[in-house]
């Protein structure tokens, strides 16, 4: 008994104890990218940028990175890459965050969050345009065969309540890498921009990025402060109604012109229109086989008048001819 105590204890001590292999590594955690930065570089847009951490062990293992919207709306993803473009409204500022992770499911862990942010722009407090709306319409386009479709694009809005009357507002739009500033307002009683009307612009009829629009003012009572607002196409995708019917019958007659052309080729060549479409024998004439043909002559002498009637019936038959006098 005096030497099983002592081994049981040892035993149940290393059961408790764990061994100094098992503990958490300090080594295992990755660490966190540096120089974070956010960057404006369009209209609702804006560049995520960092750089791996140079003290970073072991130094091959496959990294990724883990990002997090945080604001003006959440969102999260993974990527390989150290930049990053997201599409967002910015009058709210915008937050981000972004940590390393193991790439391949290593067991490293993954490191702790660095954030960056821009501020919300500037401006008084109820100065923006409200109820910003914006339609597109679509239409034929009959001087550029390389674009056959045109988009216009028309956005109206109301007067911020706290916007001083000498407010001047100005629209502009994004689509891709296209930025576009009103030329055509319409104004209020009081000649303050509400409506803003773009005849041709660079946005697809058929693309599916975001059209991002950005009003801004001035005014020499306030400062008036921006707003941002992004559309889906689809949502506001107003064509005009003989858009598809002319488009229609235009390749329907291009169809029927082509299948016409190549069929008389066809004929052309292999003689097939003969053959297709045969001669038509003329009917034959049933008055003939009925009545015979009956052609007068008359001979007129000094002394007799003599009338011939010829008979003629029709060819393999007998020839009678009467004379009367």
């Amino acid at each position: 008994c005096d030497i099983m105590a002592p081994a049981l204890f040892i035993l149940l001590w290393a059961a408790v104890i764990p061994r100094a292999d098992l503990l958490p590594d300090k080594k295992s955690l990755l660490l966190p990218p540096t120089n974070f930065t956010v960057q404006v570089i369009g209209l609702a847009q804006v560049l995520l940028r960092w750089e791996p951490n140079p003290d970073q062990e072991p130094k091959n293992v496959e990294l990724g990175y883990h990002v997090r919207i945080n604001g003006p709306q959440e969102e999260d993803y993974e990527t390989r890459n150290t930049e990053s473009k997201r599409v967002t409204v910015l009058h709210q500022g915008f937050s981000a965050s972004v940590q390393t992770i193991p790439w391949n499911g290593h067991s490293l862990l993954a490191s702790d969050w660095v954030s960056a942010e821009l501020k919300a722009p500037p401006g008084s407090p109820g100065t923006s345009v409200v109820n910003l709306t914006c339609t597109t319409n679509t239409t034929l386009n009959n001087y550029d065969p390389l674009r056959p479709f045109q988009v216009s694009l028309y956005c109206t809005w109301l007067v911020g309540k706290d916007a001083p009357e000498d407010t001047h507002y100005s629209l502009y739009y994004r689509y891709g890498s296209s930025t576009e500033e009103c030329q055509e307002y319409r104004k209020d009683t009081l000649k303050r921009n509400i409506a803003c009307w773009f005849p041709r612009t660079f946005i697809s009829s058929r693309g599916s990025d975001w059209l991002a629009v950005h009003a801004n003012g001035s005014s020499k009572r306030a400062t008036i402060k921006p707003f941002d607002q992004l559309f889906a196409l689809h949502a506001i995708g107003h064509d005009d109604q003989k858009l598809s019917t002319e488009w229609f019958l235009i390749v329907l007659m291009a169809t029927i012109c082509f299948l016409v052309l190549i069929f008389t080729l066809i004929c052309k060549t292999g003689h097939l229109w003969t053959r297709l479409f045969p001669p038509v024998p003329a009917p034959k004439n049933s008055i003939k086989d009925i009545f015979v043909i009956v052609s007068p002559e008359k001979t007129v002498s000094s002394e007799t008048e003599i009338e011939v009637i010829s008979y003629v019936e029709e060819p393999g038959l007998e020839t009678l001819e009467d004379s009367v006098f």
